[in-house]
């Protein structure tokens, strides 16, 4: 019966077969600047905010929050965005944003997935955008309906593969993937939530390059040092087909999960 699988425990043994060693914080602080350079909005953003019930929602935490892709957007929508993150680098960024577009209902709170939340306000709505690869997704989900009253909303990777898997594979590092959301979705019916479930598609991290020069740049600057095996590699697989090479190969997919609060 499905009532009698542990999807926490198979989830953290999922996670641990993968492989993935987490960033630390000093690689994100790393990457705030650039981040926080990007203009506010994009497809990906557009996209999550538009899925967004609002109604009776006057304030906003947004989890893994990063220099305020999400939150900057909805700021004038709410009476108080909240900004969560581990990482001291995104939130100058935040509030640094918020300054210039004259938002003084932006707050932020520097805090990790797995620290204490009891000082963590409570809000009508918390979103979790592309934040939830995390080493206790059942505690994170707790975490997330603990300090929603209204709705909680979350994006997490389909597919397992933040590449095209043909990719992985030309590079021999195929693996068996991450975890995906749906882990979230067992967890999530285990305590009795039915989450409505959408997708949004987004280019793929190595898409516009116009040359396969260009492609095996863009990858080491993604991927890390590449053998001149592994360039080759990709150099042909990108002259077989140029087209499909710009895009980058297959598109990225993110789930997102949306749900009542508990609480609410």
């Amino acid at each position: 019966m499905l009532s009698d699988i542990d999807f926490a425990a198979r989830y953290r043994q999922h996670l641990d077969a993968s492989g993935r060693q987490p960033k630390p914080v000093s690689a994100w602080d790393a990457r705030a600047a650039e981040l926080g350079a990007k203009p506010l909005g994009g497809s990906y953003a557009n996209a999550f905010v538009s899925r967004l019930d609002l109604s009776d929602c006057h304030t906003l935490l947004d989890v893994g929050c990063g220099p305020g892709t999400i939150g900057l957007l909805l700021c004038d929508r709410m009476e108080h965005v909240y900004g969560l993150d581990h990482s001291p680098a995104m939130l100058e960024q935040l509030v640094r944003r918020a300054a210039e577009l004259g938002a003084d209902n932006v707050t932020s709170i520097r805090r990790a997935w797995e620290e204490p939340w009891h000082d963590v306000p409570r809000c009508d709505i918390v979103v979790a955008s592309r934040a939830g690869l995390v080493d206790d997704l059942d505690d994170a989900l707790a975490k997330l309906n603990a300090h929603a009253r209204r709705r909680v909303y979350m994006t997490q990777l389909a597919g397992g593969h933040f590449l095209d898997p043909e990719i992985d594979a030309l590079l021999e590092r195929p693996g068996i993937g991450l975890p995906d959301h749906i882990y979230a979705l067992n967890l999530l019916h285990a305590r009795g939530i039915y989450a409505t479930l959408d997708y949004i598609e987004t280019p793929s991290r190595l898409a516009g390059a116009e040359s396969a020069d260009a492609f095996v740049q863009r990858a080491t600057r993604i991927l890390g040092e590449l053998s001149n095996e592994e360039a080759s590699r990709l150099a042909a697989w990108y002259a077989r087909d140029p087209e499909r090479g710009r895009r980058g190969g297959a598109s990225m997919r993110w789930a997102m999960l949306g749900w009542e609060s508990p609480g609410s």
